[in-house]
């Protein structure tokens, strides 16, 4: 019998290859994210006022005040995450060079009784009006002195190196409160300076809890100056049942700007975070406490939503210079931020591309992502993650989900580049002190950049006609007003501010200048608090023009300033070391960073090329500055230019530059 062999035309088998890899890809293609609600309509007009509106995640005008019923003050929220996670781990901590060490959720709750016991029985009333200061660095004592607090109903006000020691002083008088420092020192140099008596029956230092600490006395006083590990330890036998505040109590006392004390009750927090809650989906995620704790937009968005879902918070050793390293071991899932920060992560992925041909295929592959992002789809394992973003990616842990950014505007073409090469969400939001930290927030599935998002659940935004700068709400245009369940109760003992920022019917007037879009949310275009005339009349906010010529390739810091007695605008600007040199030497100038710094031909380059920047961006011909001067030391909290929220301190900033600022104006004629 004949034996046949059948052969299989390969234009049959490639067929078949490629339907089976067709199929593979239709299966395990990352599909778009289903947003929350319409993103051409994200936001819904109340009563018919195009200028005043909330959240389209909202079924009617009933704003949302928790989004778990069992989650009514900050204390529940702890207690829900405790009964989540249990002995799982809550709050981490390092060394240099070690992995992190984490304390459980059981851990933190028992040592927060007991510590709290403790200020119980050291003349410690569990009320509202028992105002207790906390003076630290982020660490996980300061959440344990703050859980503290709260588990026996007293109020925290949250104290940081740059107020000063006449204000701290001024504000422990004012809130008759006790105070816990991180350093012995600290606590009794505030003692020691004092201007008026303070009543301190007790002040405990915040040694960290496992380590073996003895007592020390205060020498500064007749004032018990405890260790937190100590007194855990002596009153632990003693613990008494918890006396937990209810959602109207005062929970926070945060002092923005001037020392003012602004009042955060548990209902502020629980319809606050509870709208982020319900926009974002937090888990088992893992986020990285750098951001100063004293802030708003640190204890809310992280810790107090993470805190939640039973997720933990691992602390940055102190140095801000070790953050990155920080962050690799820590790998973070969630990573809030600044623009600031993203600005630097942004300068320096371009930075680090020196030849054409990878700039080239840097471009393109955020481009191809881009497109993808436009679609909805957002992922970190494409082909294009594996060839060129795989390295940035792994720079901030290799595990990021999503990224948070607030205190300031940032660039639609930071975000959008950021977006792509770090394949995660990053979302952007708006708020104040004032209203419990945000009141708008971008939708997920919204990838558009250039502004903040729509109304929060939790509040109602309307804008309202700012005649003198010429901003109707008839054009769109107006001053942000937030009212809900999230706006503060006011200043501590001080009605003429009160009354400066809350109207009779209950709207905070932000002093920031909005634009209502077409698609419902929110852009900011100016500031009312910070504006100024120059002398032909016309109207300056000098943080936008900031944010323009912070673009800049040279540029790291800049400070706008102007005087209604002049005509045009000059500023200080702060180069970036580490791109500054190779930029002047590509036109043919030598030297060190600060003999650059102080060339004038330097000067006139670095003066040309953010003027371009700024004609780029639409700034006006008396927008842009006319002389600058060239400062190599970077504004900083250390050095008292920078608050805390890393905003400059304006008033600060011409007090120590008001020689050359006279000397700009004097050689200079416009």
């Amino acid at each position: 019998p004949r034996t046949y062999v059948i052969y299989v035309p390969s234009v049959t088998m490639s067929v078949g290859a490629l339907a089976s890899l067709t199929a593979y890809w239709l299966v395990t293609r990352r599909r778009p994210m289903q947003p929350p609600c319409d993103l051409n309509a994200q936001s819904i007009a109340v009563q018919g006022e195009p200028n005043w509106r909330r959240s389209a995640l909202l079924k009617d005008d009933a704003l949302l005040e928790f989004y778990y019923d069992d989650t009514r003050t900050a204390y529940d929220m702890f207690q829900r995450g405790l009964r989540v996670a249990g002995n799982g781990p809550c709050l981490g901590f390092r060394k240099p060079g070690e992995p992190y060490q984490w304390i459980s959720y059981t851990e933190v709750a028992e040592q927060a009784q007991v510590l709290g016991s403790g200020l119980l029985g050291k003349g410690c009333q569990p009320n509202p009006e028992q105002f207790v200061g906390i003076f630290a660095q982020n660490r996980p004592e300061w959440i344990i002195s703050e859980l503290a607090c709260y588990t026996f109903s007293m109020a925290v006000v949250p104290l940081y190196d740059t107020l000063g020691e006449e204000a701290m002083v001024h504000i422990l008088n004012l809130g008759k409160a006790g105070i816990l420092c991180s350093k012995r020192w600290r606590m009794g140099k505030c003692i020691y300076n004092q201007y008026t008596p303070i009543p301190l029956a007790y002040n405990y230092s915040l040694e960290r809890a496992f380590l073996p600490t003895l007592p020390e006395m205060c020498p500064w006083g007749p004032t018990d100056n405890l260790s937190l590990c100590y007194e855990m330890n002596s009153c632990a036998a003693q613990s008494r049942a918890v006396m937990p505040s209810s959602k109207l109590n005062r929970v926070l006392f945060i002092w923005p700007g001037k020392p003012k004390g602004a009042m955060i009750t548990h209902g502020n927090i629980a319809s606050n975070s509870s709208s982020v809650i319900k926009i974002l989906e937090v888990c088992s995620d893992v986020s990285i406490s750098y951001l100063p704790l004293a802030h708003m937009f640190e204890r809310m968005i992280q810790v107090v939503s993470m805190f939640c879902h039973g997720a933990r918070v691992g602390f940055y050793q102190g140095d801000i210079s070790l953050l990155m390293d920080d962050i690799k071991t820590l790998k973070p899932t969630f990573f809030p931020v600044v623009p600031r920060l993203l600005n630097r992560i942004y300068d320096k992925i371009l930075g680090s591309v020196t030849s054409p041909l990878r700039r080239a295929v840097l471009h393109y592959a955020v481009r191809r992502k881009q497109a993808e992002l436009s679609s909805g789809v957002v992922r970190n394992n494409s082909l294009w993650d594996r060839l060129v973003f795989n390295r940035i990616q792994a720079n901030l842990g290799g595990n990021l989900r999503f990224i948070l950014t607030a205190s300031a505007p940032i660039s639609p073409t930071v975000l959008s580049f950021l977006r792509a090469t770090l394949g995660c969400l990053i979302f952007e939001g708006y708020g104040q002190t004032e209203c419990t930290a945000g009141c708008t927030f971008s939708m997920p599935g919204d990838w558009s950049a250039g502004h903040v998002g729509a109304p929060l659940p939790c509040a109602m935004v309307k804008l309202v006609d700012i005649p003198d700068m010429n901003y109707y709400t008839k054009n769109g245009e107006g001053e942000i007003c937030i009212r809900g369940h999230s706006v503060f109760r006011g200043y501590l003992k001080d009605e003429e501010k009160t009354a400066e920022a809350l109207d009779s019917d209950g709207w905070l007037h932000s002093g920031d200048v909005g634009q209502w879009l077409l698609n419902g949310t929110l852009r900011i275009i100016d500031r009312k608090k910070h504006i100024f005339k120059l002398s032909q009349g016309e109207y300056i906010a000098p943080e936008r023009i900031e944010n323009v010529y912070m673009r800049c390739v040279p540029v790291l810091q800049v400070f706008v300033h102007g005087d209604s007695l002049k005509s045009h605008l000059i500023g200080i600007v702060v180069p970036d070391p580490e791109v500054f040199i190779d930029w002047v030497k590509e036109r043919g100038i030598i030297g060190s960073y600060k003999e650059l710094c102080q060339h004038p031909d330097v000067k006139k380059a670095v003066l040309e090329d953010m003027t371009a920047v700024g004609k780029e961006a639409g700034l006006k011909s008396f927008e842009q500055l006319k002389d600058l001067h060239l400062h190599p030391e970077m504004f900083s909290v250390s050095n008292g230019l920078l608050t805390p929220t890393l905003k400059s301190r304006r008033v600060d900033i011409r007090r120590v530059f008001q020689e050359q600022i006279t000397n700009m104006y004097s050689t200079t004629a416009i």
